[in-house]
């Protein structure tokens, strides 16, 4: 629980800078590659957050460790502490935020399509709705339809309106909705992130001018009737999260700027995206690097003394020994605080070789490396120790010690 709250906070972190980034360099990269490079360059967002959840490398563990041990004694378990609460606390007020989100971006969409009304077919592939909440519109996910106004030929001229459909269908071949739907997700995920909102508009800034780039940079002559066009179709109200919108109120200035320039680009299109793809896999690499080497927990057992627990077997011909002691992954939340300590777990061992049961006789400091190591501890396998020939139950007691920067044990 903690690795999961822990992971969030470093993606918003991460989050925050590469928007910061991406914010600083915009002006950059509209000059040099236009408005299309930097749309691409929010390719940098999802590719940071893979990065950080790639694994890091391990370092290797020693092929031999002494995991011999009789069985351990009966001990009352640990109480949690009250502050252990705090983790399922958050977990669940960050729950809570993402299913509310989620379900007003659902509602939205929802919404803005049954305000369509009926759809009906066009000669020209398109759909006429017989209302218009905020058409024209590429709307739908798996099989987006261009739909259009009831007045879309009264409205605007039949050359107008082959460059619209350009438009839609330009954000239908560039795969538009399923990066809108991405970001929708995003921000059900990221809902706290208080620079999301304004990434977001960015992003849809962005995504509606490299459009626009692509429909009217072909035909420079045509950029004129093209503003005519944005001119006549103005938005002001809410639209649907997961739509492209050809009507864009908020960024009209900008668009209608955009088209006034038409100038060379001072790369071309393959250097453009090779700059992208070395930005995105740089801050990537940075992120990943970001969160430390390798840290290798060490585990022994010893001797319990003490009397057996009931049902346990007391004496045996041939104790228990390791056959597969994975190492726990070092929590990420004590690696980033340098939080260093010990757990001393309580492992009941079956006639099958297989823990049947974990406890957690005492950790330092409390609950930091509980999870880690119970979870580890139920993935190890032993051979089970016999009595008069025969596999018998019997308990380990094995401190686990975390530590960082430890030496490598000698080979």
């Amino acid at each position: 629980m903690t690795e999961l709250l822990n992971g969030l906070l470093q993606a918003s972190v991460w989050l925050a800078i590469t928007v910061l980034l991406l914010g600083v360099l915009r002006p950059l990269l509209l000059r040099l590659g236009g408005a299309a490079l930097v749309y691409r360059s929010w390719w940098c967002v999802p590719a940071l957050l893979l990065a950080l959840r790639l694994p890091l490398p391990l370092a290797p563990v020693g092929e031999a460790l002494p995991m011999l041990a009789a069985a351990a004694a009966w001990t009352a378990p640990v109480v949690a502490s009250p502050a252990s609460a705090w983790p399922w606390l958050l977990l669940v007020a960050w729950a809570a935020g993402a299913l509310g989100m989620g379900l007003a971006s659902w509602r939205a969409q929802q919404r803005f399509e049954r305000a369509l009304g009926h759809l009906q077919p066009r000669g020209d592939g398109s759909w006429r709705a017989s209302a218009d909440p905020g058409l024209p519109a590429l709307v739908g996910l798996w099989s987006p339809r261009i739909v259009v106004g009831p007045r879309f030929e009264q409205d605007f001229s039949p050359a107008e309106q082959d460059l619209i459909l350009q438009h839609e269908h330009s954000h239908r071949r560039h795969g538009d909705p399923w990066a809108n739907a991405a970001l929708a997700a995003l921000r059900c995920v990221f809902w706290f992130h208080p620079l999301l909102p304004w990434a977001a508009r960015a992003f849809l800034r962005d995504q509606e001018l490299a459009c626009d780039a692509r429909t009217v940079d072909p035909h420079p002559a045509l950029r004129r009737l093209y503003a005519n066009a944005l001119l006549k179709a103005q938005l002001v109200h809410p639209v649907a999260p997961m739509a492209c919108h050809w009507r864009s109120q908020p960024m009209l200035k900008e668009r209608i700027a955009m088209l006034k320039e038409h100038k060379r680009k001072a790369l071309p299109w393959i250097a453009g995206q090779v700059l992208v793809v070395g930005v995105s896999v740089g801050l990537a690499a940075v992120a990943w690097a970001s969160q430390g080497g390798a840290v290798t927990p060490s585990i022994s057992a010893e001797p319990a003394a003490g009397t057996s627990a009931p049902g346990k077997a007391a004496d045996v011909d041939v104790p228990a020994k390791a056959r597969d002691m994975a190492p726990p992954t070092y929590p990420r939340g004590a690696f980033e605080q340098g939080l260093s300590g010990q757990v001393v777990l309580r492992v009941e061992i079956g006639a099958d070789g297989r823990p049947s049961e974990v406890r957690v006789l005492s950790s330092t400091p409390a609950g930091v490396f509980d999870e880690a190591s119970v979870a580890a501890a139920q993935r190890w396998t032993f051979e089970p120790a016999r009595k008069d020939g025969k596999a018998v139950a019997s308990a380990l007691k094995i401190p686990m010690t975390f530590e960082l920067n430890e030496s490598k044990p000698a080979p």
